[in-house]
């Protein structure tokens, strides 16, 4: 027996608690992980309130994240006692997640865990910080260089923005954070943004395009404010966008694109090839400060993080949220 959160939805409702779950009821797969932590992130928020339509089937135990042991293996590029990673590839939604203390998973899924992260760094990165990685990643592919000028960075205080900005302030951008948060403007100039603004200015519906400023962004909001920013960045600047805090729509023109040559570079974490998976985690090895982990990240155990699911949805939690599944 091991301990999990699971989340089940019949006639009594949907719900969602830390159970006791048989070895018997793991999935199938061909890795056995003994897992030490994983995250709470948006998806996983959604799933355990119910609010979203994340979890595909029933009974679930959510998280996207995971980091562990190889316990049993018959897949060949693992072996018991493993160190491995993974996020995404549909766990938590229709397989099984890492919000317990085991998990049986295929083996393609898992990446080894780089040397130079802790499995507790791991997950203080986790998803969020892997997808801000990726959005970096996307920023050099199409050129956007320091010197090209400023980067923005949207929903600055959660997990994607505040591995952004560290990563981005320490290979030498100028990094502008946009935040609802105004409380948070010290911590984010701590990660390195040069300059906190209102998220506000960004909310509301704008002209087709505006004063050119931005040479690269990182928009984890979409909606109105993907859509300002396309509208505010450079000739040939480059948008990454990954997530949608703010909605799934996207009430823009095509002035940006056909004016500007502005370049909207989208970007998926979830079933993300391999061969960039690796490479984005390798590059956080090196391109992420890891004595700012402590400032981005806090750590709970697995019923807290149950109640936190609703906050995190609300906007009240700041940075990334790493659970202990042994707690």
């Amino acid at each position: 027996m091991f301990k999990g959160i699971l989340i089940e939805k019949d006639d009594a409702g949907y719900r969602a608690a830390v159970r006791d779950i048989d070895d018997a009821q793991l999935p199938t797969g061909d890795v056995t992980v003994r897992v030490s932590h994983s995250t709470l992130n948006y998806k996983d928020a959604l799933a355990i309130t119910g609010k979203g339509p994340v979890v595909r089937k029933f009974p679930m135990v959510p998280g996207i994240d995971l980091v562990g042991t190889v316990e049993s293996s018959t897949h060949p590029d693992h072996r018991p006692g493993d160190a491995v990673l993974l996020n995404g590839w549909g766990v938590g939604e229709v397989h099984w997640g890492g919000l317990a203390q085991k998990a049986r998973l295929h083996g393609d899924w898992l990446i080894p865990l780089p040397a130079a992260i802790a499995p507790l760094q791991a997950m203080a990165i986790g998803t969020a910080g892997y997808t801000a990685m990726l959005c970096v990643l996307a920023l050099e592919k199409h050129g956007v260089k320091p010197a090209n000028g400023e980067i923005l960075v949207t929903g600055a205080a959660g997990g994607v923005g505040s591995v952004a900005i560290a990563i981005l302030a320490k290979l030498g951008y100028t990094v502008v954070a946009a935040t609802g948060r105004p409380q948070d403007a010290d911590y984010l100039r701590q990660l390195g943004a040069a300059e906190v603004l209102d998220r506000a200015q960004f909310t509301s519906p704008g002209k087709p395009l505006g004063k050119e400023r931005w040479a690269g962004a990182v928009d984890v909001v979409g909606s109105h404010v993907l859509a300002n920013v396309c509208a505010t960045t450079q000739y040939r600047g480059v948008v990454t966008a990954c997530g949608l805090a703010g909605g799934m729509d996207l009430p823009a023109t095509v002035a940006p694109f056909i004016l500007r040559g502005v370049t909207l570079a989208g970007i998926d974490s979830v079933m993300c090839p391999r061969a960039e998976r690796l490479q984005a985690w390798q590059r956080l090895g090196t391109d992420l400060d890891m004595d700012k982990l402590g400032t981005i990240g806090h750590e709970v155990g697995l019923a807290e993080a149950i109640p936190l699911a609703s906050r995190l949805l609300n906007g009240e939690v700041r940075g990334r949220v790493v659970v202990d599944v042994h707690r």
